[in-house]
Formats: structure tokens, C-alpha cells, sequence
């Protein structure tokens, strides 16, 4: 988290740890408790990172492309769809039967969101926005993500302004929740 540089290099070095993650929990046999460990971190990280984009990156979307609008909603529903799988995965250890079918599905999700946006939203929005502009939503989304919810709030509001002001008090009892269960940590 935190990485440096314009938006897109920030973003893309998020994709890249989570794919990481996502290696590792492939590597393991099925039912192993680091599975879930290494899922437990993914979704902290993915979520900061969605939490991160609806903030700051699809507003500037919608300002900076023409079919902006579109693109942010479908991007906004991909992370709902994603959300809704990992509460599900929250809910459920290594061992269940549903923890496979939930993290496959989730991998599959947020993979092709991935391509979608290194593919196509990415050099679009690099060649819309200035490089003054595209290190402005760096330093924005880094900011957002040190306040951001570290667990999946599927009910919780997706666009400015409500989402803005909710998510930091909802990061900060993520936080706490996962310093007293010690979830995310090595």
C-alpha cells in the first residue's frame, strides 16, 4: 500500500501484489489454513484499493472521458459483484466446502477487472489526463487507502460525496476489528 508515483502506476502495483497473492493461494492444496490467511490479505487489499478508486479515480473518469459515466458504473458495479463474494468468503475457513468455489470465483472476478483496466481504462485515461493531473489522483488514492475500510461493506455507498465521508470511520473499526483478531498479519 502506498507505492508512489502517478495513479496508474499505483493502481497497476496493487494489481500486481494481489495477483501475488492470489499465486500463493493457488499454489497451496485445498483445505490448507494459509489459503485463507492469503485471503484475508487479498481482501484487505482489495478492498482499500475499490475504496481507493470509487473515491477518487471514477469521479476523475467520468470528468476526463466521454463515455466516462458508463465506464465508472460498470467499473462501480464489478466491485459490488466482487464486494458481495468476499463477504461471502469472510464468512467461511480453508476448510468449507464453499471456500474453493468463493476464492475461485473472486480470482476470476477481479482478474478480468484487472484487464479491463490496464487494457483499455488505463491508456485511455493517460492519454485524457495530464501527468500533473494523473500524480494529483496518486497521491489521492494513496491518501484514501490508509483511511480506507479493510473489510468488504457491501451496503456501504460507492460514490462521492456519501462515500467520502463514511469510509474513513468504517477503516478505522476495520482496523481495530483486525488488530484484536490479528487478521491480515504474517
Amino acid at each position: 500500500m502506498g507505492h508512489g508515483g502517478d495513479v496508474i502506476a499505483e493502481l497497476t502495483t496493487d494489481h500486481q501484489e494481489v495477483e501475488e497473492l492470489f499465486g500463493r493461494i493457488e499454489a497451496l492444496p485445498s483445505g490448507d489454513e494459509q489459503r485463507k490467511k492469503y485471503a484475508d490479505q487479498a481482501v484487505i487489499e482489495l478492498v482499500r484499493h475499490s475504496v481507493a478508486e470509487e473515491m477518487y479515480l471514477y469521479p476523475a473518469v467520468r470528468e476526463l472521458l466521454p463515455d466516462g459515466d458508463g465506464i465508472a458504473d460498470e467499473e462501480i458495479e464489478d466491485h459490488a459483484g466482487a464486494e458481495r463474494t468476499m463477504k461471502e468468503l469472510e464468512a467461511v475457513d480453508a476448510g468449507d466446502p464453499g471456500f474453493d468455489r468463493l476464492i475461485g470465483g473472486l480470482m476470476k472476478e477481479i482478474r478480468s477487472h484487472i484487464r479491463e483496466e490496464e487494457d483499455d481504462l488505463f491508456p485511455r485515461l493517460r492519454s485524457a489526463a495530464s501527468g500533473d493531473q494523473l500524480m494529483k489522483l496518486g497521491d489521492k488514492v494513496r491518501q484514501a487507502k490508509k483511511t480506507a475500510p479493510t473489510r468488504p461493506h457491501p451496503s456501504a455507498p460507492d460514490t462521492p460525496p456519501a462515500n467520502r465521508l463514511l469510509a474513513p470511520g468504517a477503516g478505522m473499526v476495520d482496523r481495530v476489528r483486525d488488530a484484536l483478531t490479528g487478521r491480515g498479519k504474517d
